[in-house]
């Protein structure tokens, strides 16, 4: 069994909530689902015991073996953070804790999320963590992307600001358009994808004054045909 590790429970808190979220529990181990084989998972996304041996094949836990594993987990990757000396506070280390128990330590070392903290480019570390949404053939993995939007509004919590990677991509796009054909396409594209009632909502609160101009052209213009029709 490893050493005890501190963690603060407002930090702990956040962070746990977080992983068992997205990872969820499971009694017996899983093979990784690109090797089909090592490294195996258990619990809440555990894949190495505090003692530092390997989850092999055939082993199981309980919940509450699971949650020991994942608090003494949070512990370490605490301490890591600890060690780099970074001007963050509570939420944003919460939130750094659930992305590096996500992706692992080496990748986040990896990354500009450092870079971006040191110079508080706080929108870049967001942009950063957002990368992380994709399996080995591109594919956005949805629960990811929830994942990682969770962990960006957490990180922004007490900044009070908007980020490109907190959800707000579409946001970004209406400010960057330009009429562009490659921007029209994208539009039309994902417009197609929209949920047509969730679209109805959007374009009645956006108030869009171009569709409801073309909509009462197109009121004068049947107003008309149907005089003809009935003369």
């Amino acid at each position: 069994m490893g050493a005890l590790i501190y963690v603060p429970m407002s930090t702990l808190v956040h962070t746990i909530n977080l992983i068992c979220t997205y990872e969820g529990f499971n009694e017996k181990a899983y093979p990784d689902p690109e090797t089909g084989g090592a490294p195996f998972t258990i619990g809440y996304g555990t894949q190495y015991y505090p003692d530092g041996s390997p989850v092999k094949q055939g082993h199981c836990c309980t919940k509450e073996k699971a949650f020991e594993y994942l608090t003494h987990e949070i512990g370490c990757i605490d301490d890591d953070l600890e060690d780099l000396h970074l001007h963050i506070d509570e939420f944003m280390r919460a939130a750094l804790i659930s992305f590096i128990h996500s992706v692992g330590w080496k990748p986040f070392l990896y990354s500009h999320i450092i870079d971006c903290i040191e110079q508080e480019n706080w929108g870049g570390v967001v942009d950063e963590m957002n990368l992380w949404i994709f399996d080995k053939n591109h594919h956005v993995i949805g629960n990811l992307l929830e994942r990682r939007r969770e962990e960006a509004s957490l990180f922004l919590k007490l900044l009070g600001v908007g980020s490109r990677g907190a959800g707000n991509s579409l946001l970004s796009a209406f400010i960057d358009y330009q009429g562009r054909p490659h921007q029209v396409h994208a539009i039309k594209e994902l417009e197609s994808k929209i949920n047509p009632y969730a679209l109805a909502e959007f374009t009645n609160k956006f108030q869009l004054k171009s569709l409801a101009s073309s909509a009462k052209h197109k009121e004068d213009f049947d107003g008309e045909w149907g005089l003809v029709l009935e003369y």
